[in-house]
């Protein structure tokens, strides 16, 4: 019954006190929402405590939860607060250390042991292209293919306009292309920039 039910809902009855409506939204996010967190900070456990903050500010929000919008964009502009919140506090302490990175770097993704080393490679050239990006076009680039959200839904979560966020992934994906020699001009680039989502 519970996977029938949309997100929003879910949330909704979970913030009227039905408890066992969290698992199945929290389930459905969890993946999504680490990824997109971990590609923000780029380090394991940074990610996992960002992570945890999120979904406790879920947790004490759920009263003051309105589906006025996607449960998904109520989420991740929680998530971008935080991430905002983190690197406010990060200009305060030293940045992680060249080992976290390299130990980062050479982490194979849990979910796909399977791929081959060329695919791993492939991978890898991404995640670097994507950590050169500057901040704000690293996000909704994320958002848009990974997250799969809308820009007006983009535009919601990060605060800026429509044309803003289709600016901010044009130039994102110009990056990408020229970064990678010009391989990412297929559907995945088309979709990042098209007004159809």
């Amino acid at each position: 019954m519970d996977a029938e039910r949309s997100d929003e809902a879910l949330m909704l009855a979970y913030a009227a006190g039905e408890a066992e409506a969290f698992e199945p939204l929290y389930a459905r996010h969890r993946g999504p929402l680490f990824r997109f967190i971990l590609r923000q900070v780029r380090v394991q456990a940074t990610a996992e405590e960002l992570f945890q903050d999120v979904w406790q500010k879920v947790v004490t929000a759920r009263d003051r939860y309105r589906p006025e919008a996607k449960f998904s964009t109520w989420l991740y502009q929680i998530a971008t607060n935080r991430l905002t919140d983190h690197w406010r506090a990060a200009t305060h302490r030293p940045m992680a250390s060249e080992d976290d990175m390299a130990r980062l770097e050479r982490e194979a993704d849990p979910e796909t042991p399977e791929h081959t080393l060329s695919v791993f490679e492939e991978r890898r050239r991404l995640q670097r292209a994507l950590e050169a990006l500057p901040p704000d076009q690293r996000e909704v680039v994320v958002l848009r293919l990974e997250q799969e959200l809308s820009l007006e839904a983009i535009g919601e979560i990060t605060g800026a306009g429509r044309e803003t966020v289709k600016s901010r992934l044009r130039y994102a994906m110009d990056k990408l292309r020229a970064r990678l020699g010009g391989q990412r001009d297929g559907p995945e680039a088309q979709a990042a920039t098209g007004s159809n989502r």
